[in-house]
């Protein structure tokens, strides 16, 4: 492989710096009533259209608290939901230890397809977070990967080529997306080992 002169790292954030368990909200929900988690995650997922809705901020906190909440027959608190709702996160310590060695060399920008209380509640207390020049967040700029105009915010910051961008995102709809607009851009599953893949396209 040819190395290429990158200037810029974009990072996703779920599933490849931090691990996503939903099972944590279904267990924290079926401790407050036997099988209202399973309930739960059911009706979320054949209404996913408002999840998404919630991450480009087209539909406001209070709506989509007050959704959720009737899904839950009011059985807990907005607090009490955004706890349990963003209880979700753990580091994945491989890449996140890789962060200071590759802020020596390129701009790092976090894109994440998030919502404000997954930000407030859930991710927003990591320390790793200060590696990144830029956080590109989808409630924040009104757009969710794989739609284009959220690379191109990541392009407005940089001020970098298309070419000049490596991206890392564990869904390959997401990667797709990006080389279409001329990015490299690399599928990271939860077995690969991070380290070896940043060595293979000579990033490391």
């Amino acid at each position: 492989m040819t190395k290429k002169n990158y200037k810029v790292i974009v990072f996703d954030l779920g599933d490849v710096l931090l691990k996503v368990d939903s099972q944590r909200l279904i267990d924290n929900l079926n401790n407050i009533e036997p099988g209202l988690g399973e309930r739960f995650h059911s009706l979320y997922f054949e209404n996913y259209h408002i999840h998404c809705e919630y991450e480009k901020n087209n539909i406001s906190q209070e709506e989509f608290t007050d959704k959720m909440l009737s899904w839950l027959n009011y059985k807990i608190s907005a607090e009490e939901f955004n706890n349990f709702y963003s209880d979700l996160f753990s580091p994945i310590d491989e890449t996140i230890n890789l962060l200071p060695l590759l802020k020596q060399k390129y701009q790092l920008v976090l894109l994440s397809n998030t919502n404000f209380i997954h930000q407030k509640y859930g991710w927003e207390k990591y320390e790793f977070l200060k590696y990144f020049d830029k956080l590109i967040l989808s409630h924040e700029v009104g757009f969710r990967k794989p739609e284009k105009k959220i690379y191109e915010a990541v392009e407005r910051f940089t001020g970098s080529s298309p070419f000049e961008h490596f991206f890392i995102d564990d869904l390959f709809e997401n990667v797709e997306a990006a080389k279409r607009l001329g990015w490299d851009a690399i599928q990271y599953l939860k077995n690969d080992s991070f380290t070896c893949l940043l060595k293979e396209w000579q990033i490391i």
